[in-house]
């Protein structure tokens, strides 16, 4: 089991810089892909520090309301997409290290900042024709539209991220391996990414000419939106430059509504992650003729019979500015009960990621389960579904389960006690409503 050390730990400084691809070339150069920090897993309280100030500023200085359900759908998605990363070494540095072992050309010195700014460049290039085949091409959409399926706009939208992207968007980096040492690559995929985490907001109006050169919350907010004019455009990471070279670049000009032009009207995780796939299986049955076939899959989401490659633009339901979210009502107790839940998840997932070399196989399966579990039944709660009750006893009873024989463990040894107590009370509370449910319906159907 490997993948980034974690453990050369950055400044206050660094951290803050890193959020921004702030980072000098003498700062973030190591000779082997083990001494790589996991930038990613580090940056975690200046994610929360962040939320938590974009948070308090949205409601103070434009009144916006925060949608618990939205934002706990993103942070789910979030989550999920990381935890392949708990068991191996990413696909996208793994097959990298796989080329460059075998099929480099030239290897170019690891500790020369000519290196780390061409494989920022090269990244970056890398990432732009990546996102735009992942809108051009129906099956990577199936991955990529996760990201997009949220219907806020703000630093969580960012975290909501898909389980299956990583796992095609490696092709579009392979050539950097055939002369880039794979611990600068490790390095600028996390900055990449990173940098993209505070363009998700609308707090941040227009940057003067840094909108020339970065991409900007500004020009991302039009990559999220759903109006016509948004579709398809401003593909870039980092820089912009490579949507304004290539034509796919749209500027900001209209009150933007977010989401998918069809929405999928959930917050289940899994649902959000798969229900294109499962269109696009549909659709390839429904669909005559293995030509047809073959193009669902493979030319843009909007493609029909008869249609050009990425389908026609007049088919794009138009927007009026007055479309409301999917937004389910939601007691506040619910509310609060969610939010509670999911912190205590998060604390079980940080540990893990920080002692993943010291738990058993067993013991990362198991809260794996457990964290996937957890935010199944945080979506079917927030939505009120009908086996939301049962799911959820089941929930509170495996933890239960899981903390007596020891496979979740928290380092704060008060909360042991606090959590049992706790999870006993919910799976009593919960348990009672299942009952009711079962009564219900047996009392409906007679």
């Amino acid at each position: 089991m490997t993948g980034f050390s974690g453990h050369a730990q950055l400044s206050v400084s660094q951290g803050a810089r890193l959020m921004f691809y702030a980072l000098q070339p003498n700062e973030s150069a190591f000779r082997s892909v083990e001494e790589v920090p996991d930038y990613v897993e580090q940056a975690t309280p200046y994610f929360i520090s962040m939320l938590m100030l974009e948070l308090i500023l949205s409601w103070a200085w434009k009144g916006q309301p925060f949608r618990i359900n939205d934002g706990l759908s993103s942070l789910s998605a979030g989550v999920l997409s990381r935890l392949p990363d708990v068991l191996s070494r990413g696909v996208e540095l793994t097959s990298y290290i796989y080329i460059w072992n075998n099929y480099r050309l030239f290897e170019l010195p690891w500790d020369s900042p000519w290196t780390w700014w061409l494989t920022f460049i090269g990244v970056d290039f890398g990432y732009y024709w990546f996102h735009r085949m992942a809108h051009e091409v129906n099956i990577l959409w199936a991955a990529h539209q996760a990201h997009h399926s949220a219907e806020d706009y703000n630093l969580t939208t960012a975290l909501r991220q898909s389980v299956l992207q990583k796992y095609t968007s490696w092709i579009f980096y392979w050539p950097l391996a055939l002369f880039l040492p794979p611990s600068v690559y490790a390095v600028h995929l996390q900055f990449n990414l990173l940098y993209q985490f505070w363009i998700h907001t609308e707090m941040i109006n227009n940057l003067g000419p840094l909108e020339l050169i970065l991409n900007t919350p500004s020009h991302h907010r039009v990559h999220h939106g759903r109006n016509p004019y948004c579709i398809d455009s401003n593909y870039g990471g980092t820089l912009i430059i490579w949507d304004r070279l290539f034509g796919t670049f749209v500027p900001e000009n209209e009150k933007i509504m977010y989401g998918l032009t069809h929405p999928i009207n959930t917050f289940e995780p899994f649902q959000i992650q798969l229900h294109h796939l499962f269109y696009i299986w549909s659709t390839f049955w429904d669909t005559p003729g293995i030509c047809n076939k073959l193009s669902v899959v493979f030319k843009g989401p909007g493609w029909g019979p008869g249609k050009p490659r990425l389908g026609l633009p007049e088919e794009i339901p138009l927007v009026t500015g007055k479309e409301l979210p999917y937004n389910p009502k939601m007691p506040v107790y619910l509310q609060v009960y969610t939010v509670v839940q999911f912190i205590i998840m998060m604390g079980y997932y940080q540990h893990m990621f920080a002692a993943k070399l010291a738990l058993s196989q067993i013991a990362l399966l198991l809260r794996i389960f457990y964290i996937i579990l957890t935010l199944t039944s945080i979506g079917f709660l927030v939505e009120e579904r009908p086996n939301a009750a049962i799911l959820e006893t089941v929930r509170c009873c495996t933890f239960l389960v899981l903390h007596k024989y020891g496979f979740l463990t928290t380092d704060i040894i008060s909360l042991v006690l606090v959590y049992e107590v706790l999870f006993w009370i919910c799976t009593a509370f919960w348990g009672v409503q299942s009952i009711k449910q079962v009564v219900l319906k047996k009392v409906k159907y007679h």
